[in-house]
């Protein structure tokens, strides 16, 4: 699997389309991962079992797998404005519909903004990477640690807002801020405004066979399966595992999501010394080391210990591996996006199901984390087989 990409070009002045994907990432980090700790309100709700839980990370993470498709599409004939305007669009909506009377409506908004962001999320990390030049792994873990940002604020806003009654006020705040943001890429320059112009005149490169581009796509899989999973079922386990709902449970999601932006903000730092390669294998281990921890607590405190951990573990893994994927792939990235990153949506959509459905067949949530684990060996697995081919 051989062809010409065009080098990745940069705006005249990145600054006014970055300061709004720094932005954006902010506000995405929210609905990300909102599901995690509003899911203990929904068990409760509707009388929920896990594997009826489980079935808001499919639905939300599904969607956001038809986001990707979509966003291909777009970005393929369009570039990267129509896929951020209508991402953003999509996610004011499905934010603003979340506080749903009915377990079907609340499924309904969750599929909108999981597509909405799921449209949006590709063409930010790729106009990133291309700004950001022979540095874009370093501006794409910058821009994930912005995402990180609104991960963490998420779990204390959902418990402030529950307790005080404000979570409608919360969510139409949100869901405001994402269509001002949706009008706002209307007025912004990209790089290559027109994809195939910018790959004419580019200099032959040979990039990598069908089997490694697979195995690639595979640990797309695998990394979003295992930060859904775990981050994703934080609130309810550390609830298990004090044996009521408090405070400290519904925000155990955030304790995940700060080791996740600490990581991505030194990892901009890391990476200016130490080889992209050592960083995700240390990253790795320290992942294994945290999901650990977590299924061997006997305590919450330990247990949130457990997601700091692996949170810091996993921060570095998904940017460094974006920043493979375009300078592999070039301008060719634009069209196969849409495999990695529907890849990345599918493993969101199916690991923290599996998690739930584990644990509802053999009764234990302890068990179903294991999931995450084999996870974790499984990317351990790939990254050695890039190294054996000489690409990291």
């Amino acid at each position: 699997m051989s062809t010409a990409p065009a080098a990745p070009a940069r705006p005249e002045n990145p600054t006014g389309l970055l300061a709004l994907l720094f932005t954006g990432f902010v506000l995405i980090g929210i609905p990300t991962v909102i599901v995690g700790p509003i899911l203990p309100l929904f068990i409760s709700r509707w009388s929920l079992n896990d594997s009826q839980a489980g079935l808001f990370f499919a639905v939300q993470f599904g969607a956001s797998l038809c986001g990707t498709w979509i966003t291909t599409a777009l970005t393929a004939w369009f570039g990267y404005r129509p896929g951020l305007t209508i991402g953003y669009l999509l996610t004011g909506v499905g934010l603003a519909l979340l506080n749903a009377p009915t377990h079907a409506l609340a499924l309904v908004a969750t599929a909108t903004f999981g597509m909405g962001y799921g449209v949006a999320i590709p063409p930010s990390n790729l106009s990133a990477a291309e700004a950001g030049g022979k540095r874009s792994a370093g501006l794409v873990s910058l821009l994930n640690f912005a995402w990180g940002i609104g991960a963490v604020v998420c779990s204390p806003l959902i418990m402030l807002a529950l307790r005080h009654g404000f979570l409608p006020v919360l969510l139409y705040t949100l869901a405001s801020c994402a269509l001002v943001l949706s009008v706002s890429f209307l007025f912004v320059s990209f790089p290559h405004e027109h994809v195939h112009a910018a790959e004419s005149g580019s200099s032959p490169a040979v990039i990598p066979g069908y089997a490694i581009t697979a195995g690639v796509a595979v640990l797309f899989f695998v990394y979003v399966g295992i930060e859904a999973g775990v981050g994703g079922w934080a609130a309810e386990y550390v609830k298990r595992l004090a044996g009521h709902g408090s405070s400290l449970s519904t925000i155990a999601p955030m304790f995940f999501y700060v080791g996740l932006t600490i990581g991505r903000g030194s990892a901009s730092l890391v990476l200016l010394r130490v080889r992209e390669s050592h960083v995700v294998l240390g990253a790795l281990g320290l992942a294994v080391l945290g999901i650990a921890v977590i299924i061997a607590a006997a305590s919450p405190i330990t247990a949130i210990a457990g997601f700091s951990i692996a949170g810091f573990g996993c921060a570095s893994i998904y940017p460094i591996h974006i920043s493979w994927f375009s300078k592999w792939y070039g301008a060719v990235s634009r069209r196969l996006s849409g495999l990695f990153f529907s890849m990345a949506s599918l493993g969101g959509a199916v690991m923290p199901w599996v998690v739930g459905l584990v644990s509802t067949q053999v009764g234990s949530l302890r068990i179903g984390l294991l999931v995450p684990l084999a996870g974790c060996f499984v990317m351990l697995a790939g990254l050695a087989l890039l190294h054996r081919q000489r690409l990291v």
